[in-house]
Order: structure tokens, then C-alpha cells, then sequence
């Protein structure tokens, strides 16, 4: 906290630094269990008729009176990554995007507008990196009526939690009414330990996701739409553990894009689960992307899988940022402007 020459907590922040990470503690109410004050630090996202709107770094939004602070101070952007590959957010952003592409796109100034008939929300998302070229409510009528052409509920994809990530528009789509319906997080980390954690003899290779892939893939009933975006990227590949009942004890998809390889689909038999199946399915998909000339890896995983979670960090990987899916307003219900 900032302190002052006499010795006393200040608050050095201001309306004017909104958009800068900021670090501010509150003064408790009366009757409150967590002790007399309480600490927050993320995005300074707004400070508006008295309330003070902070975004923490897994996009948790934090509303403070602005008569309950006693210090608060401009704090620099988080530290780069300790371990692990080092990215910026617009390149983690892209890289997965070519790795799970629709079958429709649009530009909207530097915004991307993809479809793919409802499979998964990324597939039918906008990504808005940078600017669309409009006013943003200009913007945000524009995504509504091409989703809504093609029958599709508008999501826009957002970021918190790394340096250049979009807590602004997070808050301004808040402001509009616009849904968090989805958070789950991108995790990186260095191939080459993953490719060494577990011997591979008996995973199959395939550039094809075949029936007994989509067998256990956790998505039953894969349209041809589906089967597009799950074969869509640079280099993709598909891991196979064969069952004995006939469908794989164990599944994974890998996309190759340069030195990124993007792990997806790890999937095992709940019968067979917590006998290293995943790590085996990942320790070959990691060979792969090595032979192809790729040295750091990718994966998303929702914050409330604490299974796939806990076994990525053992695998070395850690989060880099928490991503978003926000929907539009539905019919009747209220959008602020």
C-alpha cells in the first residue's frame, strides 16, 4: 500500500488511471469476518458515481465504495512468467484460434466473427483484438445481428489476467447487459519434459479423428461441422490408446503451428482413469510436435476441472490467462448503455 512520509496509508489513485492495474485496500464494514481490512488488486475498470470497479486477474469484478478505501496506489503490470514459455496475450490469443478454426469468419475492423454452426463457444465467438473500426455499441449491434442471421446466440471472447487482456471491455460489456457464461483458462508450458514423462508403445497416431476416436470423444453425435473444426489447424494430429471393449481407453487431439503445440480432447475410459493414461496420450502428442519442430505447448482447461488441472501442473504447466465467453443480452432483458 502506498504510505506517506508521516506514516499513513494514502490513496493515490484517481478516475484518471482507469484501465491501469491498481492495488487498493478497503476499510471493512462493521460485523464483516475477514478482519478490518481487505486487500484487492487487478484492473481498475471504472469509477463511476462513487463506486470504485476492480477486475481481478480471473475476472472476478470487485465493487468498492469509494468511501470504504484507505490506500490505493498504480501498480506495475504482472511480472513476466517465472517458467515456461514466453508469450504475449495477442499471440496466445491467435495461435489456439488457428488451432480450432470455424467454417464461416467475418472481419469487423480487426475483430473476427466466426461460426461454425454451434459447436463450442470458440467457434462461434468473436474475437475482438483490437480495434472493430466502430463506436462499440455500433460494434456490439453489428455482432448481434450476424449471429442472429445465422441463428446463433452472439458471444464475444474475452481475456483477464496477462499484460494487453481486455478487463475494459470485459467491464463496458457488463455494462451492457452481456453475460460471463464461461471462464476457463490457457496453460503453457515446455514440450520437451511432457514428450518424457511416459512411454508411448501403445498410442496410435492418426491424421483422421476415425470412429473409435470419436467413440470416446465426450461430444456424441459429431456433425460434419464438427468434424471440420476438430480437423482444422496447420498440423493436426490424433492420439489413440486402444480398449478392450472396442472403444479407445484413451484420446487426445494435438494442433502443430510453428514452435506452439496446442493440446486438446485428452480424454479417458472413467473405468480406467488414474493409471497415467492421459500423461501416455500426451507424452506421444508431445513427440510428434517435437519431430515437427515445435518447443512449447498449449492447453485451455476450465477453472472447475481440478482433476485435468492438478495433472497439467505436474506436467510443468501453469497459466498464462483466463479467458471468457460473454453473451448478448436476451430478447426483454435490459441493456444499458
Amino acid at each position: 500500500m502506498e504510505i506517506s512520509a508521516a506514516g499513513r496509508l494514502e490513496v493515490r489513485i484517481t478516475a484518471a488511471d482507469v484501465g491501469k492495474r491498481v492495488s487498493v485496500r478497503r476499510w471493512n464494514e462493521a460485523g464483516a469476518t475477514d478482519g478490518r481490512f481487505t486487500d484487492t488488486v487487478g484492473v481498475l475498470t471504472s469509477w463511476d458515481d462513487g463506486v470504485v470497479v476492480i477486475t481481478q486477474k480471473d475476472g472476478a469484478v470487485v465493487r468498492i465504495p469509494e468511501s470504504a478505501l484507505v490506500a490505493g496506489k498504480v501498480v506495475p503490470a504482472a511480472p513476466a512468467r517465472r517458467r515456461g514459455p514466453a508469450a504475449s496475450y495477442a499471440e496466445l490469443a491467435r495461435i489456439p484460434a488457428r488451432g480450432w478454426q470455424p467454417v464461416e469468419s467475418e472481419r469487423l475492423g480487426e475483430w473476427e466473427l466466426r461460426a461454425a454452426a454451434g459447436f463450442t463457444r470458440r467457434a462461434n465467438s468473436v474475437l475482438p483484438l483490437g480495434d472493430p473500426g466502430m463506436p462499440l455499441d455500433d460494434a456490439l449491434d453489428a455482432v448481434q445481428r450476424w449471429y442472429g442471421d445465422r441463428g446463433l446466440p452472439p458471444y464475444v471472447q474475452t481475456a483477464t489476467g496477462a499484460e494487453g487482456t481486455q478487463e475494459l471491455l470485459c467491464a463496458e460489456l457488463e455494462k451492457r447487459g452481456w453475460t460471463r457464461e464461461v471462464s476457463a483458462e490457457l496453460w503453457v508450458g515446455s514440450l520437451a519434459p511432457v514428450a518424457d514423462r511416459a512411454d508411448a508403445g501403445d498410442v496410435v497416431l492418426s491424421r483422421e479423428a476415425d470412429e473409435a476416436w470419436l467413440a470416446r470423444y465426450q461430444r456424441k453425435g459429431v456433425s460434419e461441422v464438427a468434424l471440420r473444426v476438430l480437423g482444422s489447424g496447420p498440423s493436426v494430429w490424433f492420439a489413440t490408446v486402444p480398449g478392450v471393449s472396442g472403444e479407445p481407453a484413451a484420446i487426445g487431439r494435438l494442433v502443430v503451428d510453428g514452435r506452439w503445440a496446442g493440446f486438446a480432447a485428452v480424454e479417458v475410459d472413467p473405468a480406467l482413469r488414474r493409471q497415467g493414461l492421459a500423461t501416455t496420450v500426451m507424452a506421444a502428442l508431445a513427440r510428434r510436435a517435437l519431430d515437427e519442430g515445435a518447443s512449447a505447448a498449449w492447453l485451455q482447461v476450465e477453472t472447475d476441472n481440478d482433476g485435468a488441472r492438478a495433472l497439467y501442473a505436474r506436467l510443468g504447466f501453469a497459466t498464462h490467462h483466463t479467458y471468457h465467453h460473454y453473451r448478448a443480452p436476451r430478447a426483454g432483458e435490459a441493456r444499458a448503455r
